[in-house]
């Protein structure tokens, strides 16, 4: 009963008091009506700045990133290299197609302009351009230019210009301007209008929005200035983006409807504050009092859920929305009972990895082509092997063995996608594909071959035979997906790539080596890994020969062990797998 009474008494003291503060609140009604507009201008301002930085932001990053791919791109330095205007368009149109808000200049090695996205007015030579001359001599250049990539003279707006020499080629120029377009589709976005000056606000704008009010223009501040024009009360304040050095962007917010709606709003609320004062006086208490009670069982209730003591509300009997808070409580907590149980199970029978995948994203019986790399291994004489052991044995042993190479496997974000056996199928990629996946995939295997040693090691000591595993690795385009009946599916990965990485396993047998990976697997992984070529071999399935690779271990690490000199050390004969 303490509980209820001090929410009641509570309550019934903060409805009495608002009254009294209504009263008081009376003679500074109009002082609060200016500071509540000035706080909601300053608010929506501040939100304002933050949208437009947020912008250009992402406008410039994705600038940057256009102009160091084409500079870096061997194709683009050809078509610069042979002052192939048309082949530097079409390679260039690619970028202009996924940011057709910006402008494209490619210029040879003299500096001539060979082609342009966006341009109206081009430079016939981008020295022309005092700020790019040093470009031409193989310097970069990042900053504001106040025609952009037009020749000097025209009347182009301000942009945010990153040119970049190809060495021996040419240069590329990337320019964001900073026109009337710009500034429309921005203040759409973040609610204000907005005017570019050169400096810091003052003078002509050099762009604006339609219906930025350039009569009513202030001489600005650190802090909002408000201004009228044609009856429109307008606040204007500095936005000083960083990215646009030497220019200054003045938003203007029409607060005219804001202080409308204040004033309104403000109304409302004491005439709202009066009635339901003396309403609330009279059945507060009693409110109060099953609110509390109900309050109190919900709160006992999140924190045992809090615990993971999944634990139902007591009875709550109010005939309001707090009853149905306690019944919707109550199978909410059903619900996280049972999807803590599913996700512990599934755990234990798939990788996380995918389950999360499984469990955020509905699956259809369709699925998605991804690239990925493919992992077998498999143990070598295991039908002798079990042939000298009983069932509990044998499974004990599997269990010991897979326990270190899924280890290895997980650590290396890798997904086993299945058991066959003795061997172990694992994929790395899917769900989600990275480009590190078939650097990964190497990894795991020497990883896997170091903790076989280790493994051995005890197996030996306990009198048992040392296994002796073979690994191949394949990178390749794989269909991934949900595969079975409607009941009863299985998240795995189908495709040529699956077959040729069994391939390779089944090779290194015959090969007389211990890891052996593709040749699209070497391409992937070459800069980090010491591998030598074997032979070229003739997987069925497949016309083409394939070019296999013995891993010998990672670049900087101990080798895993020395070349077998029984394998070839250069491409022979063809092997069929």
């Amino acid at each position: 009963m303490v509980l209820r009474r001090s929410v009641s008494f509570k309550l019934g003291v903060l409805v009495a008091s608002s009254i009294v503060v209504m009263m008081v609140v009376l003679p500074v009604l109009s002082w609060l009506l200016h500071h509540q507009l000035v706080d909601e201008v300053d608010n929506r301002v501040d939100e304002a700045k933050a949208a437009f930085q947020s912008e250009l932001d992402d406008d410039l990053a994705n600038q940057g990133f256009t102009a160091a791919i084409m500079a870096s791109d061997t194709d683009f330095r050809r078509a610069l290299e042979a002052s192939d205007a048309p082949a530097a368009r079409a390679l260039a149109q690619v970028f202009a197609t996924s940011y057709p808000e910006m402008d494209i200049v490619l210029a040879g090695n003299d500096g001539r302009v060979l082609t342009q996205l966006g341009v109206t007015a081009p430079p016939e030579k981008i020295d022309s351009i005092t700020e790019l001359a040093g470009v031409v001599a193989g310097g970069d250049f990042q900053g504001v230019i106040r025609h952009g990539c037009e020749r000097p003279g025209s009347t182009a707006p301000p942009a945010y210009v990153i040119a970049k020499a190809v060495p021996g080629a040419g240069s590329v120029v990337v320019c964001q301007p900073f026109g009337a377009a710009y500034l429309e589709d921005s203040a759409s976005k973040i609610g204000v209008e907005l005017a570019v000056f050169a400096g810091t606000g003052r003078g002509e704008p050099l762009v604006t929005t339609p219906r930025y009010p350039v009569n009513a223009h202030p001489t600005l501040g650190e802090a909002s200035t408000l201004a009228a024009d044609a009856g429109t009360t307008w606040a204007f304040s500095h936005i000083s983006p960083r990215g646009m050095g030497g220019l200054d962007v003045v938003s203007a917010l029409d607060v005219g409807k804001v202080k409308d709606i204040v004033m309104k709003n403000l109304l409302y609320a004491m005439a709202v504050l009066l009635l339901a004062a003396i309403v609330s006086v009279g059945i507060g208490i009693r409110l109060a009092t099953s609110m509390s009670r109900a309050i109190h069982r919900l709160k006992n209730a999140q924190k045992s859920l809090e615990q993971q003591d999944y634990v139902h509300v007591e009875s709550i009997k109010t005939g309001d929305e707090l009853e149905d808070l306690a019944v919707t409580f109550n199978g909410m907590v059903d619900n996280l009972k049972q999807y803590d149980n599913m996700k512990t199970t599934m755990g234990k029978y798939m990788a996380r990895k995918v389950m999360r995948h499984l469990l955020e994203k509905k699956m259809d019986m369709g699925g998605e082509k991804l690239f990925s790399t493919i992992l077998f291994t498999d143990i070598r004489g295991f039908t002798s092997i079990s042939e000298h052991m009983d069932a509990q044995q044998l499974v004990g042993l599997l269990n010991e063995y897979f326990t270190e190479m899924v280890s290895v496997v997980m650590e290396h974000d890798g997904v086993v996608d299945k058991y066959i056996g003795d061997a172990i199928m694992v994929v790395f990629g899917p769900p989600d594909p990275a480009p590190d996946d078939a650097i990964r995939a190497v990894r795991a295997a020497v990883g896997m071959r170091r903790a076989l040693v280790a493994l051995n090691e005890r197996l030996v000591s306990r009198g048992m035979q040392a296994l002796r595993t073979g690994i191949g690795i394949h990178s390749g385009e794989v269909v991934a997906g949900s595969i079975g009946h409607e009941e009863l599916r299985g998240y795995t990965v189908i495709g040529d790539a699956v077959n040729l990485a069994s391939r390779l396993e089944t090779a290194t047998k015959e090969l007389g080596v211990p890891v052996l990976i593709s040749e699209d697997t070497y391409r992937l992984t070459k800069d980090a890994i010491v591998a030598r070529a074997v032979k070229e071999i003739h997987v069925k399935g497949r016309e083409q020969l394939v070019m296999t690779y013995e891993l010998q271990g990672l670049k900087g690490e101990p080798l895993l062990e020395a070349p077998s000199p029984s394998a070839p050390a250069m491409p022979g004969p063809a092997t069929t797998a």
